[in-house]
């Protein structure tokens, strides 16, 4: 590990004004950014501490929704009773998301700023345009099974690694953020991270200097929620394929839908073909398997991952048929 500088932000707008300086990077729980230090994939000269921040509150709004402050932990979100209760997706994502001691560690802000698990990513002798622009993109053409099979580009095909981003995804959250001049903003969180394109090194839409300070759920959504991931052990593993939904039906017809993935592109990704083929037409399998079909029209492998279009189908449709009758049940 490269030598570095440290401080510990006692405020928000002191943590902004420092991470500002050359080389600087926020730090809170470390459980992603210290391996990559160890590795040297992540060479900051300067951490900003900002796990003692002012910003673990968990509180109720009044449109009936909830703000999560950045820096509580994955655990304390996940055991919330209104998250529980409101939310339980969040709940199920973050509780499949990471083993119990990193969960008391990780932070909401953390959470969705994790960076990729492709592990020509942490290869500093491979090819990464992630890492290194411009230097191509081993996983095409190599070992490529976990890697992403919709809105690549030639340039990257990694996917995102965040369960919990999923689950906020379909409960279409939105990210507070606070900029280095002290102006406050909004992002939805499915515009928050970005697609490869010709930039994979860019992943999220902050600004230089702009840091997380919240995220904001809406108002629960009507249906049943579901957080399901498939992964190749059953703990401490990242996900192959995983979905989230929320249906609600009204005499066998499912009258509302959302659906969104993850381990399947640079981002979480939210299937409003999937959402439109569901919503209007009767809770049945044919159903599922059609909007399974509109889903991953689009999907491409690259050999080692061609598996991963039927997993997510299947996904899909078993995660649906779940959430459908417990709906109907309840």
């Amino acid at each position: 590990m490269r030598s570095f500088t440290y401080e510990r932000a006692t405020d928000a707008r002191g943590a902004v004004a420092a991470v500002s300086r050359p080389g600087a990077k926020f730090i809170s729980g470390g459980t992603n950014l210290l391996d990559l230090m160890k590795l040297e994939v992540e060479r900051p000269s300067h951490l900003v501490d900002i796990s003692r921040l002012p910003l673990t509150d968990i509180e109720e709004l009044p449109d009936g929704g909830l703000r999560i402050g950045a820096q509580a932990t994955n655990s304390d979100t996940a055991a919330d009773a209104r998250v529980r209760t409101h939310y339980p997706v969040l709940t199920q994502a973050l509780v499949a998301g990471a083993s119990g001691q990193l969960r008391n560690k990780a932070s909401v802000g953390g959470n969705l700023l994790q960076r990729t698990r492709c592990p020509y990513f942490y290869d500093t002798a491979a090819g990464c345009n992630k890492r290194d622009p411009g230097s191509g993109c081993s996983a095409i053409g190599g070992f490529n099974r976990i890697h992403a099979i919709l809105g690549v580009s030639d340039a990257c095909i990694a996917t995102h690694p965040s369960d919990m981003a999923v689950a906020m995804t379909v409960l279409e959250a939105q990210v507070e953020l606070l900029d280095a001049d002290g102006s406050a903003r909004r992002v939805a969180v499915t515009d928050f991270h970005r697609l490869p394109g010709d930039t994979p090194h860019i992943e999220t839409v902050l600004r230089p200097g702009e840091m997380i300070t919240g995220v904001v759920l809406p108002p629960p959504p009507p249906g049943r929620q579901i957080y399901r991931k498939v992964r190749d052990r059953a703990s401490y593993e990242f996900a192959l394929v995983s979905v989230a939904v929320i249906v609600a039906t009204d005499r066998g017809t499912i009258s509302s839908a959302r659906a969104a993935f993850g381990g399947v592109a640079h981002k979480p990704w939210r299937s409003v073909e999937a959402e439109a083929a569901l919503t209007g037409h009767p809770a049945a399998m044919a159903t599922y398997r059609a909007a399974a079909e509109a889903a991953m029209r689009d999907a491409v492998g690259r050999g080692h991952n061609d598996f991963k279009i039927e997993l997510a189908r299947r996904t899909l449709c078993r995660t649906l048929a779940q959430a459908a009758q417990a709906t109907e049940a309840g």
